[in-house]
């Protein structure tokens, strides 16, 4: 009778081969137009050279690995199959297994091939997934540093071991499976038997098997003499430190080198007494039994008998100096050696008039109102012109030199948001509507039309100029544009996801057909425009049109008349995608932001060279230590990307206009950019001397690496052994008291901070002692000559100084602060707190957190209304603008308005009643100084007169001093007692006024 699975086999033979044709076909149809799209890409670019040597790596790395697993796979399959026995026992288990072996026998060898084949398949996909790892270790730049434990260079940890440890898995692989595969076989032809009389295996089969067994067993050896390196990467028992701590390094160190040579014993042991002498399993199966108990007790048992009860009753005096090589190798490999951290008393608890109003303070001059994260939404109702237009919600902030001052403006872009055209048809999707229009700024300190950003820059004409509603303050944005560009049109940009563009006409005489500007007027018409600049690639004949309808799955590439001869096809146009393939070795800034660079709009990104091997070096996951309450809207978790080594080794451009891609090297002495470089030619980067002094002027210090920083510092600023084991320094980042499920994110703001020379543009954040509220330390980071500068002022230990959430708990009890606000959240609108700013101001601090209001209706947007300010813990104020609100504090410690009073009716510090202050001719002259100075400044304010205001101040200024000199005179301290002079609260409502610069 004929055996039904060869029969079955042969009826569906036909099927099996045509579905594996078809499946083949599709397969590699689209790997090789998706291939061929990528080349154009990459040439378009200009970077072919990724392309290339990343895809060869890849075949190489797939074709070797492959090949080589397959082959020793194939090579021990064909061994147990050749040395099979030629008689086999008769016996009931031979007699079941015949079946199997007539259903093998006749293509034993294809069978054979299948196998090794599909293992061989397998393990070539997971090693061309390596191919970073290879080119790491073929291209090892030297760190010029060595590991404090075996003092090896640290180039071997970061490039080499993980290449050794994915090798050593291969080789495991490749054994393991001809270890069960040969068996099967010697078991499927006699050569091991488990029934019958006699040997239960053959000598052909037993050498076989136990060379192979042998083999596994050297490779265990070779892991654990790699596993004595990989010690400096494992965890502390007890403290959240990583590398290698005393019983690591007095126990399982010299563990894995004994379990290393008794492996080596056992190999041996096993292949001599198995075949040489016993010729049997007995002792080389004590051997193996040998192995894993020593494994078990050497491995296992005393190193924790050590943690126990060596170092547990005195780990400090144990560890202390592995703690110090964890403390220094964090602070090395994440750039932290450089912190300077200053001593900042923060004793000053009275608003001093000097620098609050006189508009010398730097720091108060410049005084962020506008939050880029809530006035996303007043961009895009304001300045979009047409519904289809959107800024990124989320706006990005940066300084420009504007009529000699240099400030923090509010940036976006004007991009396209394709889900909201009203004809949302390919032709339009794809030809028409191909960009957003516009480089669109606001100073960050200045509101004007009730709460609105003045706007001075990117501007359609007039009818992209509002106006104020109340017609109070007359045009809401500047008389031009401040920021010019040469091509305002924006073809790349965050919001173009996987939207395609098709672009250019036939000929120069043609019709543009390019949507560009809307004119305005009553017809609502536009201008069109076709796109000349170099991005995208050709589309120009029959053959580039199969590969994009067959790429993007679109038929219309071969029917639709909008393809001519010169057109253009723009493809991967988000500037972060764009990066990210061209130099798929960097992490990169999850905040990308616009600038004008020299009349060009680019679109900058910060790219961090990352590794998770650095000895001793803290492991974090790098996805939760960006997150804060900025990201926390992101819907989907991003994948674990644990790191322990950080550098911001490129500064990326993406022209928003061509597409053009430039990598800089900022940190040009990082080894692991240099090795990434050499790997790919040495030309991937440009030298840090090709950034122009135009783009340096507006590179600034990446948000996400100083969180992490930020993240580590809260701990690592200690840098003794028994200060961070006994852990009472720590610090935590204060949670955000707009949002106190996430962490206060940092803040972009132009300052000048104590021992800073003049002001900066920095990143700054506030810290607080951990389990604690009060403020313990201002962090701050900038470019100073185009390096960077960490900077840390810690207060004292003991400093009474509220930190942010306190603040913010304090300043909206106030009274007329809390009572606007239930009415604005009950009257149909909608509170948005802005970014609480904590500043060091005259030797105390200073908060300020702006309030936006938001009707709740579709169209609306936020408009910021009132200011919240306090100065220390007893001094605040609730008031419709900044300089309001700094005038409140100046006129509470000089008595001309009572203390704050919270909404339980306390009153917020320790002032005395007017009834102790001495009434002299002097002082009440002073008063009224005082007074009609104040009444100037509201003047001035109200008419936008800059100067007017500027000369307020000073009088003000002038007024003050003579009030304290007359308090002294009379015989009182100016700070203790209160004026008889008038008082002036916040209005509850809030009225449009504009908000002068030098007040922030």
């Amino acid at each position: 009778m004929r055996n039904p699975m060869t029969r079955v086999s042969r009826r569906g033979r036909v099927t099996i081969a045509v579905l594996v044709v078809v499946f083949l076909l599709f397969t590699l149809f689209d790997r090789v137009v998706g291939a061929w799209a990528d080349y154009l890409w990459f040439s378009e670019v200009k970077y072919p050279q990724v392309f290339t040597e990343v895809l060869q790596t890849r075949i190489w790395m797939f074709l070797i690995f492959g090949v080589a697993v397959g082959l020793v796979i194939a090579g021990n399959l064909y061994l147990a199959y050749r040395t099979r026995p030629l008689l086999r026992p008769h016996s009931a288990e031979q007699h079941a297994l015949d079946r199997y072996r007539l259903f093998l026998l006749p293509h034993m060898t294809g069978w054979i091939i299948l196998v090794a084949g599909l293992i061989g398949l397998f393990s070539g996909l997971s090693a061309q997934g390596h191919w970073q790892d290879w080119m790491l270790f073929s291209n090892s730049t030297p760190f010029g540093k060595t590991d404090p434990q075996f003092h090896v260079d640290l180039s071997f940890y970061v490039f080499e071991y993980p290449f050794w440890r994915y090798l050593l898995g291969v080789a495991f692989t490749a054994v393991v499976f001809s270890l069960i595969g040969a068996l099967a076989l010697h078991y499927l032809f006699g050569g091991v038997r488990l029934q019958g009389a006699g040997e239960r295996m053959t000598a052909a089969a037993r050498a076989h098997l136990t060379a192979l067994v042998a083999l596994f067993v050297l490779l265990k050896a070779a892991a654990y003499f790699l596993d004595r390196r990989g010690l400096l990467l494992d965890k502390f028992p007890t403290q959240d430190l990583y590398g290698a701590g005393y019983t690591n390094i007095n126990a399982l160190l010299p563990a894995k080198e004994i379990l290393a040579w008794i492996s080596i014993i056992v190999a041996i042991a096993i292949i001599v007494f198995s075949n040489a002498f016993m010729r049997n399993l007995v002792w080389p199966g004590l051997a193996l039994g040998l192995l894993a108990l020593s494994a078990v007790a050497v491995g296992g048992i005393y190193p924790a008998a050590v943690q126990s009860f060596t170092v547990k009753p005195s780990q400090l005096q144990k560890e202390a100096k592995y703690f110090q090589y964890a403390i220094d190798a964090t602070r090395d490999a994440y750039g932290l050696n450089n912190v300077t951290v200053e001593p900042y008393s923060a004793d000053n608890t009275k608003p001093p008039a000097s620098s609050l109003l006189d508009g010398k303070d730097a720091t108060v001059n410049n005084i962020r109102l506008l939050d880029p994260a809530v006035v996303g939404d007043t961009y895009t109702q304001q300045q979009q012109v047409r519904g289809f237009y959107e800024f990124n919600p989320k706006l990005d902030i940066d300084r420009y030199t504007i009529d000699g001052k240099t400030q923090d403006y509010i940036v976006g872009v004007r991009e396209i948001r394709y889900d909201q055209l009203q004809q949302n048809n390919w032709q339009n999707r794809h030809s028409v509507y191909t960009h957003g229009y516009g480089f669109v700024a606001a100073p960050a300190n200045q509101v004007v039309c009730s709460g609105q950003p003045l706007y001075v820059s990117g501007f359609f004409g007039d009818t992209a100029q509002p106006t104020d509603p109340n017609k109070q303050s007359g045009s809401c944005v500047a008389d031009k544009d401040k920021i010019p560009v040469t091509h305002p049109q924006i073809y790349y940009g965050e919001q173009m996801g996987d939207v395609y563009a098709i672009v250019g006409k036939s000929k120069p005489g043609d019709r543009d057909a390019e949507f560009n500007v809307p004119t305005g007027g009553e017809d609502q018409s536009s201008t069109y425009s076709t796109y000349d600049g170099s991005g995208g690639v050709a589309v120009n004949n029959f053959w580039r049109k199969l590969l994009f309808a067959s790429y993007f799955r679109e038929t219309n590439f071969l029917l639709s008349g909008v393809l001519n001869d010169h057109s253009k096809v723009l493809y991967n146009r988000d500037p972060e995608t764009r990066v990210r393939d061209i130099a798929p070795f960097l992490t990169l800034d999850s905040d990308p932001y616009p600038a004008v660079v020299d009349g060009k709009i680019l679109w900058i990104i910060d790219g961090y060279t990352t590794s998770a091997t650095y000895p001793y070096a803290q492991k974090l996951d790098w996805n939760t230590a960006i997150q804060d309450s900025s990201t926390s809207g992101r819907v989907f978790p991003e994948p674990r990307q644990d790191v322990n080594y950080l550098r911001n080794s490129v500064k990326a451009t993406v022209d928003a206009y061509t597409g053009e891609v430039k990598l800089y090297a900022f940190d040009d002495q990082d080894p692991v950019l240099k090795t990434w470089n050499k790997a790919f030619g040495g030309k991937l980067v440009q030298p840090r001397s090709a950034i122009s002094p135009g783009l340096m002027d507006h590179l600034r210090y990446p948000e996400d690496q100083f969180k992490v920083q930020r993240d580590l510092l809260s701990r690592f600023h200690v840098t003794t052994p028994d200060g961070f084991f006994s852990g009472q320094d720590f610090w935590e980042v204060p949670k955000d008291p707009a949002n106190p499920t996430a962490d206060q994110p940092p803040y972009y703001i132009v300052a000048q901070l104590p021992k800073q020379d003049s002001a900066r543009f920095q990143l700054t954040a506030a810290m607080a002692p951990r389990k604690r509220g009060n403020l313990a330390a201002l962090m701050s980071a900038s470019y100073v000559n185009g390096q960077p500068r960490f900077e840390v002022l810690e207060l004292p230990a003991n400093t009474p100084i509220q930190g942010p959430n306190q603040t913010h708990a304090s300043m909206t009890s106030l009274v007329d602060a809390r009572k606007d606000l239930t009415q604005f959240a009950s009257s149909n609108s909608d509170v948005i707190y802005g970014n609480l700013l904590s500043l060091p101001v005259a030797n105390g601090m200073l908060y300020v957190e702006p309030i936006y209001l938001k009707n709740k209706n579709d169209k609306a947007f936020p408009r910021m209304q009132k200011v919240l300010v306090a100065y220390g813990s007893e001094y605040m104020a609730y008031a419709d603008n900044l300089a309001d609100g700094l005038a409140q504090l100046v006129k509470q410690v000089t008595g001309q308005a009572p203390p704050p009073q919270t909404d339980n009716g306390g009153t917020q510090g320790n002032q005395p009643t007017t009834g102790n202050q001495p009434s002299t001719p002097q002082v009440q002259e002073a008063i009224a100084a005082m007074n009609k100075a104040i009444a100037d400044l509201k003047a001035a304010q109200q008419s936008g007169d800059f100067e007017a205001y500027g000369k307020a101040l000073k009088a003000l200024q002038d007024a003050i001093g003579q009030y304290e000199n007359a308090v002294k005179a009379a015989g009182a301290s100016p700070s203790t007692g209160a004026s008889p002079g008038p008082t002036t609260t916040a209005s509850t409502n809030p009225s449009p006024t504009v908000q002068p610069s030098s007040a922030g």
